[in-house]
């Protein structure tokens, strides 16, 4: 049994794979030198805000819930410090490997494996989560950091043109 069975649900995690879609639009769309904007000095740039995603995509997904590849694994280390300069297209291939195994998960998973307590070594038994809180917790971390470089793009008076949104019923 699917974990998205609620209309709402579905139409939660619709939501979230239009925003996807939409940043890895705006993502596909920059040039190196776009990538590189910082507004400011101890600001991250464009591609540092867009490894941070990724990495934390991965971190939670993999390192957390146990899920995805050793690839999927690799990318929890995007946003380290040291980490080697990447393309628009590695960007790219990271949002949709995150993307396709954090959708996987979500299809999978039932209702009593999303209620599941999961203790965090860091936290301890006292705060345990559960995959729902992890699920919520990406979600707010991608709208968050893509109204972030959406910010970044429009301060140095850049727009992106998006694909239209889904149509209204």
């Amino acid at each position: 049994m699917s974990a998205i069975t609620s209309s709402f649900g579905k139409a939660i995690i619709q939501g979230w794979e239009d925003y996807h879609t939409q940043l890895v639009a705006v993502v596909r769309s920059l040039t190196p030198e776009q990538l590189a904007i910082r507004v400011g000095p101890d600001l991250r740039s464009v591609n540092e805000i867009i490894a941070h995603v990724i990495a934390g995509r991965a971190a939670w997904f993999s390192g957390v819930l146990k899920e995805g590849d050793e690839e999927i694994a690799a990318m929890r280390e995007w946003d380290d410090p040291g980490q080697p300069e990447r393309t628009t297209a590695d960007y790219i291939h990271g949002f949709e490997a995150t993307w396709s195994m954090m959708w996987e998960a979500m299809q999978r998973w039932s209702d009593e494996q999303l209620a599941e307590e999961i203790v965090l070594p860091w936290i301890g038994p006292a705060h345990p989560i559960t995959r729902s809180f992890v699920v919520w917790h990406i979600i707010e971390h991608d709208l968050h950091h893509g109204g972030e470089i959406s910010h970044s793009l429009g301060m140095q008076g850049l727009t992106i043109e998006l694909p239209p949104g889904p149509p209204k019923d």
